[in-house]
């Protein structure tokens, strides 16, 4: 339970989440890209009707968290779509963090959502409601969302807004007990240049207010007197942060029905974290059934105003934040997927399915977070790095 990460663009507030949820979401975000480019070349549709199952695993920095999601969408009539979906993280952590400061701990959080498209002439509206619940985190947001194709169907607008109220309390202390309010606004186009080629820009704006730091997240800093060299308080963050972010993505098809993307994403906010994130993906078909990709992504940030790895003395400033999210730190991450196609003969609900299956490896090095469970001369300690691994699999079902 962190604040959210500096370059992550999300389409609706979510509750706080920490780095390794948004490797998961990333991770096969690819996978259907020829899918998704032949909807960007034709009107707006709704979403078809199928069902998910998906299990995911993200192992890495001491952190495990795996568990199952499951999405169902039905249409009704013409303009009329829902759905549902229930996700559930196990997660088990003993990252350098953690064990530096607190003991591993084990938690489980479970979200629950319900949406609904309805589609008139060229526009589709959307309404979604979220709910996440965990032993000390619950959260709830509501989203509106609406697109509309013009000239000819090759420009797309897109609005959105949504609203997430958080409480958050604390493990073992019944007297704690704080909330947060979170906004999100969004704009997008998305414009067919050739009948090969689509450009999207996005850009989002997100404002959050109310207890924005982790409970039981400390920062360190120099202490003579203590046997370690240092001592620890809890950590103090501002009360406010609007972060902005801005998006370019290119798809490109290719003649022999495969595919390449690219995309940009610049992050800065209030806290004075700025980010670059940087994705390049392709995707090839194979036969009529297979489809195949690989995909790198590049991410940097600088650290936040108040961020130290190690402070000179206690309540050395007004905030004072040793979160290894806010402080330098560049990732590199390189995906495979695999996607299998198939057309039951003896199911007559079933139109047809995939079998889909991502891997995704990853590392992590900073610039400014020290690992001080190696030991060493305070404020020497080596920097910290680490590789991770995201693996989704799912079935997805059209009926």
């Amino acid at each position: 339970m962190v604040p959210r990460v500096a370059g992550e663009v999300v389409v609706a507030v979510t509750s706080q989440r920490p780095f390794f949820w948004d490797c998961i979401r990333w991770s096969g975000g690819w996978l259907h890209l020829l899918l998704l480019f032949s909807m960007g070349l034709h009107a707006t549709v709704l979403p078809e009707d199928r069902a998910d199952v998906m299990y995911h695993r993200y192992d890495g920095g001491g952190v495990e968290v795996d568990g199952p999601s499951i999405l169902v969408r039905k249409s009704i009539g013409q303009s009329v779509s829902v759905n549902a979906n229930y996700y559930v993280d196990s997660i088990s952590s003993a990252s350098v963090d953690v064990v530096s400061t607190a003991s591993p701990y084990t938690e489980e959080r479970t979200e629950t959502s319900l949406a609904m498209d309805y589609l008139h002439n060229k526009t589709l509206m959307s309404l979604a409601f979220t709910s996440s619940d965990e032993s000390d985190y619950q959260a709830e947001t509501g989203s509106f969302n609406i697109s509309h194709d013009m000239f000819g169907d090759l420009t797309t607008v897109s609005l959105g807004y949504a609203v997430g109220n958080d409480d958050i309390s604390r493990n073992g202390d019944s007297d704690f007990g704080v909330s947060v309010k979170r906004q999100n606004y969004r704009i997008g186009v998305s414009q067919v240049l050739t009948k090969e080629s689509i450009l999207g820009v996005d850009w989002e704006t997100i404002t959050d207010q109310g207890f924005l730091n982790n409970p039981y997240r400390s920062y360190r800093f120099l202490d003579p007197l203590s046997e370690k060299g240092f001592g620890l308080q809890p950590e103090k963050y501002p009360r406010t942060r609007t972060s902005n972010a801005l998006a370019l993505r290119l798809k490109y098809y290719l003649p022999y029905r495969a595919a390449l993307s690219g995309e940009y994403r610049y992050f800065n906010d209030t806290w004075g974290i700025s980010a670059n994130n940087l994705e390049f993906a392709y995707t090839h078909p194979l036969q009529k059934d297979w489809v195949f990709d690989v995909r790198y992504r590049y991410y940097t940030q600088g650290a936040a105003d108040f961020y130290s790895d190690l402070f000179t003395r206690q309540d050395e400033q007004n905030f004072l934040a040793r979160d290894k999210e806010l402080s330098s730190f560049q990732s590199h991450s390189i995906g495979f997927g695999v996607s299998y196609a198939f057309k039951p003969v003896s199911w007559q609900f079933i139109d047809s399915g995939s079998f889909n299956f991502s891997l995704d490896l990853i590392r992590f090095d900073y610039d400014d977070f020290r690992d001080i469970t190696r030991g060493g001369v305070v404020g020497q300690e080596p920097f910290y790095s680490f590789s991770a691994n995201v693996i989704k699999a799912y079935l997805s079902i059209w009926y």
